[in-house]
């Protein structure tokens, strides 16, 4: 079975899998084909004919993952963040991580003020297009750039004065570990926004971050809950539950998915993610039940290392570093792929977004769609 793989550049790679071969396979030809060492970080997510997404389970055979009729396509994306991007070794995986923010950016997942959003643009355009050279560049070069989902004349103008006076001379490895560095210190880093309802039906954004799990309405983040704070998560059809204690006082967060698979989706990222945050070892990792009782609902066990393992195995590395391919085209996605009536406000905040499939069209609860 043929099965394409569509990288963070958004350019494809394929290889031919068998009924038996394991999601490991898939990681291991990506991570072979980049000559990538830091791979823990990352993962591969697909759609199911049912618009639900997964993350692919390097231990499970894809045929039986699979929903759907081959040929499969799969996305490779970063699954967990840096929590320090300083940590990472190596400039190779530096810029696969620049290539997830950018996105993640451009699909209205990071937070940011105009002064941050303007700052991030700079980092992009300085790695993507060099230093500013008044001959090259006319006057509205900035728009050239798909930075934003929605970005203004003054945004732009902005972004072009940062570029021009603060950036030059910066190769692109210096402007992309720059992007990282700031990306890095926004509250949505790394968040994947889940869409839920609250208790009191309030449309609610979800998601795991290094530090634990986060809460956001609208731009604000309403609740943070550290991972040594949450006692279990757990769900019931289309309610995921949150146990958390926090100076001894025990709290129980409930939330409403649209489906009882996104609901599972949910609990799974989260074990995952606690999993890979919390631990300071692979081997204290144990399997987690969906409910109270452990023979009854889902069982699932996060199955790789540990971030400070991650981190470990990085300061080990010590061979020749791997030249790094840019593919220094102009934003991946262009704005006619963007419903017309998306109202993006750039001040002071970028509004958090249900985090879209990249494969399918998901709708919004206002009714726009985003690719």
């Amino acid at each position: 079975m043929k099965c394409p793989i569509r990288l963070l550049d958004d350019s494809e790679i394929s290889c031919h899998i068998q009924k038996e071969t394991k999601g490991q396979f898939l990681i291991d030809h990506i991570c072979n084909y980049y000559s990538l060492l830091e791979k823990d970080y990352f993962g591969i997510r697909y759609v199911d004919p049912e618009k639900q997404r997964h993350w692919l389970e390097p231990n499970k055979s894809i045929s039986k993952q699979m929903k759907s009729h081959p040929p499969y396509t799969m996305c490779f994306r970063v699954k967990f963040y840096p929590h320090e991007p300083l940590k990472i070794k190596e400039e190779l995986t530096r810029y696969l991580l620049y290539l997830q923010i950018k996105r993640d950016i451009f699909h209205g997942r990071l937070l940011c003020s105009f002064s941050d959003a303007a700052y991030l643009g700079a980092c992009i355009v300085q790695a993507e297009l060099g230093d500013y050279d008044p001959d090259e560049h006319p006057e509205n070069y900035i728009s050239n750039f798909k930075i934003f989902p929605k970005q203004s004349q003054k945004l732009e103008r902005k972004i072009a004065e940062v570029h021009q006076n603060e950036f030059r001379g910066q190769s692109p490895a210096v402007a992309e570990f720059n992007l990282l560095l700031k990306a890095h210190s926004l509250e949505t880093y790394g968040v994947d926004p889940h869409p839920c309802k609250d208790s009191t039906g309030t449309t609610t954004f979800l998601g795991f971050t290094a530090t634990g799990f986060v809460v956001f309405q609208g731009n604000k983040r309403i609740h943070l809950l550290k991972w040594a704070d949450v006692c279990k998560l757990k769900y019931e059809g289309k309610t995921f539950y949150v146990l958390g204690a926090q100076k001894e006082k025990k709290a129980v967060l409930s939330f409403h998915t649209s489906t009882p698979a996104a609901c599972k989706h949910l609990w799974k990222c989260g074990v995952e993610n606690q999993a890979f945050y919390k631990y300071a070892k692979s081997s204290q990792i144990k399997t987690m039940s969906s409910s109270k009782i452990f023979f009854k609902g889902s069982r699932f066990r996060y199955s790789g290392k540990v971030a400070k393992e991650v981190v470990e195995a990085s300061s080990k590395i010590q061979r020749e570093p791997p030249e790094v391919h840019r593919t220094n085209i102009p934003q991946s996605r262009s704005s006619h792929s963007l419903n017309k009536q998306l109202i993006i406000n750039m001040e002071p905040l970028q509004p958090l977004l249900p985090s879209p499939s990249e494969e399918e069209e998901v709708p919004l609860d206002e009714g726009e769609s985003l690719i």
